[in-house]
């Protein structure tokens, strides 16, 4: 019997769906619009492309899904938990409290129990002093019934997470399992504020991640389909929902990755730059691996600074459905609005009254798209400098996410792409592959599913060669919690860095494992 997939990623002005087989070929595939509340977008998408593509429910064995909601929640301010927060750090950090810096609208709904207790650790494993514990039973007993998830940072728990385990420990025996709890060693690095912010945050969307899966698995289910569910994780790998649920900050900017995914399977390139054009924006990624390059910087969400990791993406206001506005000197302006999923609505070509981006290429003969009658008065010579403008654009931010002057080949993904020319100045050449539109969506379906760790070590206790030993059997154990077949694991990224600054010949290792989904998962 043939087993099938479904992936679905869910963009700004789009909610793309395809059904793959065992040999990763695309059966079907659509495109929809993305709907305001997302999940209404998300079933239409997943009934569309189920009854396009004739395959028995029954034979469809996973499905896997890239969201927005968690992005969406923290940057509306909706659906957040009620939460505590706990740092475990007095007296060292007393002068600098938490959600620091972070805006007042978000610090009203997320900072009512706060908490400083004593306890935490030096830069280099040593207790500064004692966890508090009677404080921690306080904390406990105080916010029971108040609050439905927790998070839990200790002053350098990636280094030594001892503090914030025994927390944990004391929190679950007074509130029991229903009350999630976020520990900072787990989500972000070193740096107090901005992991505890991202630990914040994690803790904060836990319910609309668990009331998100709960939503897919039931319309999966209408449709007759009990598939094993995953979620896009924004490394360019699946998580299950469980991992999901626990660490939902990680869905963040998986719809670039999913991208940058699709577009490596698609075109067997493991190395590019990837522009994937929308109906909004233009994201703009490297491949390394065949895995997205990770950012080395700070990252805003939703105006809180974090540094847990994240895609190194660079987006652009110009998509498909961006607005050109005109004076009447012939002079003008390529967005920043879009008319975004209303394309089809709004767009001169399509009987509406805007002018966008998708109007300027069919007017010049570039793409086969809706009525270009509509379009037939407008001065080409104007069209071509908007149009070499808009390429202009795109170039410029290619040229910036570069990291040499050399031509690298450049991948085109997304319906937008139709916007941009088969030469780019900067690359080698300008693929544009089969399925590019549903790319992300794709990416989502073939992705396998990974682990990764990031922690300073002293290599004095063990010796190099076997900590990093250590460190990847740490991520192998990371990937098979999240679904990971075991006996098809492989390291697909390694970097070790040492901190002269610490003692202990003291190192930062990060690793990633990354396997195909356990076939033994199906439900």
């Amino acid at each position: 019997m043939t087993s099938y997939r479904i992936g679905i990623d869910v963009g700004g002005t789009h909610t793309d769906a395809v059904v793959l087989d065992e040999a990763y070929n695309v059966i079907a595939e659509t495109k929809t619009p993305t709907s305001a509340d997302v999940s209404s977008g998300i079933y239409n998408a997943l009934k569309e492309v189920v009854a396009s593509s004739n395959v028995p429910a029954r034979d469809i064995d996973y499905a896997m899904l890239g969201t927005t909601h968690c992005t969406n929640a923290i940057v509306e301010r909706k659906r957040l938990n009620k939460i505590a927060v706990i740092r475990i750090g007095a007296p060292a950090t007393l002068a600098i409290k938490p959600l620091v810096g972070v805006p007042e609208d978000l610090k009203a709904i997320l900072g009512k129990h706060m908490y400083i207790v004593r306890g935490g650790h030096e830069f280099d494993g040593r207790e500064i002093i004692e966890l508090d514990e009677s404080d921690i039973y306080r904390i406990a007993n105080e916010v029971k019934g108040k609050v439905d998830s927790i998070a839990v940072t200790s002053v350098f728990s990636p280094v030594t997470n001892e503090h914030e385990q025994r927390t944990s420990e004391i929190l679950q025996e007074v509130l029991g399992d229903e009350v999630a709890i976020s520990l900072s060693s787990e989500i972000g690095n070193v740096g107090l504020l901005e992991r505890e912010n991202a630990t914040i945050l994690n803790a904060a969307i836990v319910n609309v991640a668990r009331t998100t899966a709960n939503g897919f698995v039931n319309a999966l289910k209408e449709e007759g389909i009990h598939a094993k569910v995953f979620f896009g994780q924004n490394d360019g790998t699946l998580m299950s929902v469980e991992y999901t649920v626990r660490y939902p900050i990680l869905t963040i900017a998986c719809g670039p990755t999913n991208s940058l995914r699709g577009a490596s399977y698609l075109t067997n390139i493991s190395d590019a730059l990837v522009i994937d054009v929308g109906g909004t924006t233009t994201d703009i990624g490297v491949l390394t691996n065949s895995f997205p390059r990770q950012s080395s910087l700070a990252v805003e969400i939703g105006g809180v600074r974090t540094n847990f990791r994240m895609p190194d993406i660079m987006s652009v206001g110009l998509g498909g459905g961006t607005i050109i506005q005109l004076d009447e000197d012939n002079t003008f302006q390529i967005g920043p609005g879009s008319v975004g999923y209303r394309l089809t609505e709004e767009a001169l070509i399509f009987g509406g009254n805007t002018l966008t981006t998708t109007d300027i290429v069919v007017a010049l003969g570039k793409a086969d798209l809706g009525d270009a009658s509509r379009v037939s008065h407008l001065d080409t010579d104007l069209l071509e400098k908007i149009y070499a403008k808009m390429v202009n654009r795109l170039e410029e931010a290619l040229d910036k996410m570069k990291t040499s002057a050399e031509p690298i080949p450049v991948i085109l993904v997304g319906g937008g792409s139709i916007l941009l020319p088969d030469t780019l100045k900067g690359a080698s050449e300008v693929i544009c592959p089969n399925n590019f539109g549903v790319a992300n969506a794709i990416g989502s379906a073939i992705s396998q599913v990974s682990g990764q760790i990031e922690k300073i070590f002293s290599m004095d206790e063990l010796g190099r060669d076997k900590t990093i030993e250590k460190a990847k059997n740490m991520a192998q154990e990371e990937a098979i919690i999240a679904g990971a077949d075991p006996d098809d694991l492989v390291i697909v990224d390694l970097e070790d860095v040492p901190l002269a600054y610490l003692t202990g010949n003291a190192t930062r290792i990060r690793v990633k494992a990354a396997g195909s989904l356990k076939k033994t998962t199906l439900a």
